[in-house]
Formats: C-alpha cells, sequence, structure tokens
C-alpha cells in the first residue's frame, strides 16, 4: 500500500534552514563541541577553540537567541551549556556524518590507487623477474591470427571477447599479466576488468608485444 508523503507546513524548511544557517561556521561548531563536554566560561571557549574572547563572545550570542546554547552565573562568571532539546545527538549526528565522508574519501582514492596501479601494470623488466620465478602466467588477448604470427615465450591466448567463456582454463593458483598490442591497446584493460570481476589475480602489462619484440627479447 503507497503511503503519503508527510505535508510540512510552509515555514517547516525555512526553520530549518535558520538553524542550519546558526551552525553553520567552523567557530561555532567548535565552540559546541567544547560545550556539550562541560559548561564553560567565554574565557575558557575562547581559549580552547583558539579564537579571541570578542570573538568567541560574538559567535556564544548568536546560538543563545538561537537556543542552542544557555547561560548561567556563578559569581562573576557566566557559564556557558547546551541549550534544551537534542542537540547532543545532533552534535553527534554531524560528527558521524564527517567520519563516513572522510571514510568515503579514503575508499575512493584508495580505489584510485589501487586500480590505477592495476590497469598501468607492470613493466617489461617487472615481468622478466616474475617470469624467472615462475609465479605468473602470460595472457596474450589478441585475436588468433595475431598470435599465431608472433607471441611472448609461453603466453596462453585467450582472445579478450572469449575470455568471460574460458576462464576455466586459466592456470590455478598464478597471477594472470595479460597484454595485448601495446600500452594504447584497450584488449588488456577490458581482460583485466573481467578478470577482476571474477576475483582473479592479474594485472596488464604496460608494453605490447610489439614493445617486446621491438627490445630485441625473444619470441614464439
Amino acid at each position: 500500500m503507497k503511503t503519503s508523503s508527510p505535508v510540512f507546513p510552509a515555514d517547516h524548511f525555512t526553520a530549518l534552514a535558520d538553524i542550519a544557517r546558526t551552525l553553520g561556521h567552523a567557530h561555532r561548531l567548535a565552540l559546541l563541541e567544547h560545550i556539550a563536554q562541560e559548561e564553560r566560561s567565554v574565557e575558557q571557549l575562547a581559549q580552547l577553540s583558539g579564537v579571541s574572547v570578542a570573538n568567541a563572545s560574538q559567535h556564544l550570542q548568536q546560538l543563545k537567541r538561537a537556543g542552542i546554547v544557555q547561560t548561567r552565573r556563578d559569581g562573576k562568571r557566566v557559564l556557558y551549556s547546551l541549550g534544551a532539546g537534542p542537540l547532543a545527538p545532533l552534535l553527534e549526528a554531524l560528527r558521524g556524518y564527517l567520519a563516513y565522508q572522510h571514510a568515503e574519501i579514503r575508499e575512493v582514492a584508495l580505489d584510485s590507487l589501487s586500480r590505477r596501479e592495476r590497469l598501468e601494470g607492470i613493466s617489461i623488466e617487472e615481468l622478466l623477474l616474475q617470469m624467472q620465478s615462475q609465479s605468473v602466467v602470460l595472457l596474450d588477448v589478441r585475436p588468433e591470427d595475431e598470435f599465431a604470427s608472433g607471441h611472448l615465450p609461453g603466453a596462453l591466448n585467450i582472445p579478450a571477447d572469449a575470455l568471460q567463456q574460458r576462464l576455466a582454463e586459466l592456470p590455478k593458483g598464478k597471477q594472470v599479466i595479460a597484454y595485448c598490442r601495446g600500452p594504447y591497446c584497450v584488449l588488456s584493460t577490458d581482460a583485466i576488468n573481467t578478470l577482476h570481476a571474477h576475483g582473479l589475480p592479474a594485472r596488464r602489462l604496460r608494453a605490447g608485444f610489439d614493445d617486446w619484440k621491438a627490445a630485441g627479447l625473444s619470441v614464439e
């Protein structure tokens, strides 16, 4: 059963915007964080927040007018505390959302670095070292006729457009190094994406067969 959306009065979002504007200053949020820990004087809050007493006092007055903080007098001192209402959960929600955003940014950055490292692949020099340890399988993703005319020693040929159906032919327990014609050939990039989608460890050779051959390395 479809439920109807709540109907808000005309000034509902205006009131929300007013609250957001009051909170929308770094100094005020810093002052609120310190006030949420315990009630403090303007001098203490200014010192903790790294602002002048006059500046802190100005921001506190704006927060007080909005009911976000309240005061009480203790002798000659005026102490500030959070106002009535669920302000502590509001601050916690803001902190939580900031932490979430930072985590998302870190994840995107790490994924970007990892993805770039995977797609940019390895150099010929790195590949030669790995070939000595026999820890990798070379995957030539060019068409069969190009493979037949020459390929890297020991390479397995599975054209990129057939890779999805022939994954079982890849040796188990080895990292796949895919290559095609050269650094701008997209066949190896497509192959790497397919292999990663199936959870298989794979990287691409930055150079291709033409570069390998031009370097004077042996071919079959």
